[in-house]
């Protein structure tokens, strides 16, 4: 699976573009649709997957016409669509609706604003919550330490760095 990054909106939200067996998969379309489609090229486009509904990570939403996968429609599960496969884990605490996407056989997990390099997301907005940040935190860190984590801002980082270096793990 190949991981592209557009780095959109003046809040530098990263929509990453994965592509697979010529196939795309857009996760957190936050922005600047031409920007977006300019990256996608000719791949066919299967899906959105949003980690959360804030409008940084959906503005440019209307602009693909393809189904939508979000907390609403889905369940802690894996899930197939075209070539992509993907395990669907609920991480609220940033916003109640937060979702993590973790791409197993890649080693891949897109957290949206739930975790960061060195931190986590904020919990003083609507419907973010300690309490529920620090369960998903204990779910998250039952996973390998080489994971890639690929964030709704900033660069990646991998689980183990978090284990080691984060302070709210």
């Amino acid at each position: 699976m190949n991981i592209d990054v557009a780095v959109v909106g003046m809040l530098e939200e990263n929509c990453y573009i994965l592509k697979k067996n010529n196939h795309t998969i857009l996760i957190d379309p936050g922005a600047e649709a031409e920007k977006i489609k300019g990256k996608i090229g000719d791949t066919p486009l299967l899906a959105v997957l949003l980690t959360h509904r804030h409008f940084d990570h959906i503005g440019a939403l209307n602009e693909f016409n393809v189904p939508v996968y979000e907390k609403i429609n889905l369940e802690e599960k894996s899930y197939q669509i075209g070539p992509f496969t993907f395990k669907v884990i609920f991480t609220p605490g940033h916003t109640s609706d937060s979702v993590s996407y973790y791409f197993e056989q890649e080693k891949a997990c897109f957290t949206g604003d739930f975790l960061f390099a060195g931190t986590v997301g904020r919990t003083d907005l609507p419907t973010g919550d300690m309490s529920q940040m620090k369960n998903s935190i204990e779910v998250i860190k039952k996973y390998s330490d080489d994971i890639v984590i690929y964030p709704g801002h900033g660069e990646a980082t991998s689980l183990g760095i978090e284990k080691k270096e984060n302070p709210y793990f």
